[in-house]
């Protein structure tokens, strides 16, 4: 995850109804995250040769008050996959901006110890890359801390076609993590993100970390009144 320090205002254009923007320490956030689907399941049923892949997204943080529930969300501006058909089907499910690109990673260990992660998208001569590299091992993530406002989000929204907001909850375990992480993001970024995003991904991120996953239940789509 490389998180970036944002100006309110970029991101109200993209808010869709019912939602408020969300900040830490008064700060708002746009994190570009990349990661890997593994073993994936649709309704509980395998996904036929679709069950392994990458995605890299946009997203910023959102938070809707469902009476006196608090929830803490997130909207993507942009969700890259390799598969059409995942590509395909996340539209029509959720109406998510998802585009197809190719995409592949590298995961760099050392006697079982993570180092680096690197993740290449788009197609030559529009190639960008995005790599992490760390020293240590994983730690917890501390209560309040920047890393959990960033990783602790249990809702996704997003805006119809019809102007209406649909809310899907996400549920998994506490993740571990390795922060302060070395980054490199490079590449011609205006060929995957409109404009301001592409500019704000050339500066120098306000956070760089990696997570370590674990299984992942993402619900069907409700809209919200």
């Amino acid at each position: 995850m490389l998180n970036f320090n944002v100006d309110p205002e970029v991101l109200r254009p993209h808010l869709p109804k019912g939602v408020e923007l969300d900040t830490h320490d008064g700060r708002h956030f746009l994190s570009l995250v990349a990661f890997l689907f593994l073993d994936t399941d649709v309704l509980g049923l395998p996904a036929f040769f679709h069950r392994n892949f990458e995605e890299v997204n946009l997203r910023f943080y959102v938070r809707r008050l469902a009476g006196k529930d608090s929830r803490p969300g997130v909207v993507f501006i942009r969700e890259m996959v390799p598969l059409p058909l995942v590509a395909e089907l996340a539209r029509l499910t959720y109406n998510e901006p998802y585009r197809t690109v190719p995409i592949e990673h590298t995961i760099v260990e050392t006697d079982g110890e993570l180092q680096s992660v690197e993740y290449l998208f788009g197609g030559m001569p529009n190639r960008c890359r995005l790599a992490l590299h760390i020293n240590g091992p994983s730690q917890d993530m501390e209560v309040g801390s920047e890393e959990e406002f960033l990783s602790e989000r249990g809702w996704g929204y997003t805006r119809q076609r019809s102007g209406a907001t649909i809310e899907y909850r996400v549920a998994h375990a506490r993740w571990h993590i390795w922060p302060n992480a070395l980054w490199e993001l490079e590449g011609p970024l205006r060929e995957f993100y409109d404009e301001p995003f592409a500019s704000i991904l050339k500066e120098a991120p306000a956070s760089a970390f990696i997570s370590d996953g674990s299984p992942v239940a993402v619900h069907l789509p409700e809209r919200i009144a």
